[in-house]
């Protein structure tokens, strides 16, 4: 398999996704109370939810209508027991009608996707006017590849080491046997690409591990002021 073949990392380790990765509880702790803040409520038109995996955060917001869009088989046959859903590799969205959608939303997958420009002029393309597109993703602040926690030991400190912040970086991190592709690109890289597309920023929300992550495994103690993630929703 080669470096990027998004659709055949996943389906190696949908197995393991569906067991523990899913499960994750900075999900229900962290993220789905971001999305409830980013996310709209009452929309005449359903939204996508771009990566949608096995659908579960979806399902979590059950107040508002989504399709999900995923290229994983595997996640998909579970994801449709939530909601409708289409199988689809990102950022091709030429099967949906231009303006068709009211929104869009995209969790923790923006950084598995090679063409930055292609997704938010594609997800732009589908969305209607006034939509919305939220993006949930790992903050580039802290995410160049090499990039990782240093501890002070003469007093405990955790500081940072950086990584090369401002190069666009892919690395191959383990997942269950194999190995999943994330881009590194700067949070300026990433607000011009939308912009760029038509995007108006509304939201920005940067985040960090919450207390219930950090007292469930205390070698993350001292990081709860690294911003983690962010979220970001956008107005077409």
């Amino acid at each position: 398999m080669s470096p990027g073949d998004v659709e055949g990392q996943w389906e190696d380790v949908a197995a393991w996704w569906l067991a523990e990765g899913s499960r994750d509880p900075v999900y229900r702790e962290t993220i789905v109370p971001l999305l409830e803040r980013l996310v709209p409520v009452a929309q005449e038109r359903p939204m996508l939810d771009l990566g949608c995996g096995e659908g579960s955060v979806a399902a979590a917001l059950s107040d508002r209508r989504f399709v999900g869009v995923d290229v994983t088989a595997r996640l998909l046959a579970v994801a449709r027991d939530r909601l409708p859903v289409v199988r689809a590799r990102l950022p091709h969205l030429e099967w949906v009608r231009p303006g068709a959608v009211a929104g869009a939303m995209c969790i923790l997958s923006l950084e598995h996707l090679s063409d930055l420009d292609a997704f938010f002029t594609s997800v732009r393309s589908v969305v209607a006017e006034s939509g919305v597109l939220v993006v949930v993703s790992n903050h580039p602040a802290y995410t160049a590849p090499g990039a990782g926690p240093l501890i002070d030991l003469s007093d405990g400190d955790v500081l940072w080491r950086w990584g090369p912040y401002f190069d666009h970086g892919v690395s191959e991190e383990p997942a269950a046997g194999g190995a999943i592709t994330f881009h590194h690109r700067t949070l300026g890289a990433i607000l011009t690409a939308a912009a760029g597309a038509g995007w108006r920023l509304e939201v920005l929300e940067e985040v960090p591990l919450g207390a219930a992550a950090i007292a469930r495994d205390p070698g993350y103690a001292g990081q709860e002021h690294l911003p983690r993630l962010y979220g970001a929703r956008w107005r077409a």
